[in-house]
C-alpha cells in the first residue's frame, strides 16, 4: 500500500511556476503520482496559503477563479481542518523539535491524517518526526513510493 503523502505549499506553488522548470517539472511529478495513487493529503492551512501566494505573490498573479478552482480540484484530498486539537499537537511538535508554528501545524496535520511522507523544502530531508518522514521533493521523486522505509 502506498503511504500517504502530505504536500507542502511550496510543492503546488513550484508546480505552476515556470520560473525553474526542473523544480516546475518535479512538483508536477510528485502531483501527479499523488494524483494516481490517490494518496495526496494537505490542510486548510496549506489551501489558503497557496491562494495567498498563487494570487498576490506570484510573478504573474492567477486569476481568482484559477485559483479557486485548482483548490476545489484540490478538496479531493481530503484537507485536515485546522482545529484546537491539531493547533494542540502542532505546539507540541514545536517545542520538541524545535520548528516554527507552521512547519508544525504542518506536521501535525500530517500525523494526524496518519501520512507516512511530508514533501516539503522547508524542514531536514529525510528528517524523522515520529512516524513522520520529511522529504524534500526536489532531490528525491516519487519513485521512493516503491521502495521499503529507510
Amino acid at each position: 500500500m502506498t503511504a500517504l503523502v502530505f504536500v507542502d505549499t511550496h510543492v503546488l506553488v513550484h508546480a505552476a511556476d515556470d520560473y525553474d522548470p526542473a523544480k516546475r517539472d518535479r512538483a508536477r511529478e510528485w502531483i501527479a503520482c499523488c494524483w494516481q495513487r490517490r494518496c495526496g493529503r494537505l490542510s486548510t492551512q496549506i489551501l489558503n496559503e497557496y491562494y495567498t501566494v498563487i494570487r498576490r505573490k506570484f510573478p504573474g498573479p492567477v486569476a481568482a477563479g484559477d485559483a479557486r478552482a485548482e483548490i476545489r480540484r484540490l478538496l479531493a484530498w481530503q484537507p485536515w481542518q485546522i482545529d484546537p486539537h491539531t493547533m494542540d499537537a502542532a505546539w507540541a511538535v514545536e517545542a520538541r523539535y524545535r520548528l516554527h508554528y507552521g512547519d508544525a501545524l504542518m506536521v501535525a496535520a500530517a500525523q494526524q491524517q496518519g501520512c507516512g511522507l511530508l514533501l516539503t523544502e522547508d524542514l531536514q530531508h529525510e528528517q524523522m518526526i515520529d512516524d513522520l518522514r520529511v522529504v524534500n521533493p526536489f532531490l528525491l521523486g516519487p519513485e521512493i513510493l516503491d521502495r521499503p522505509t529507510p
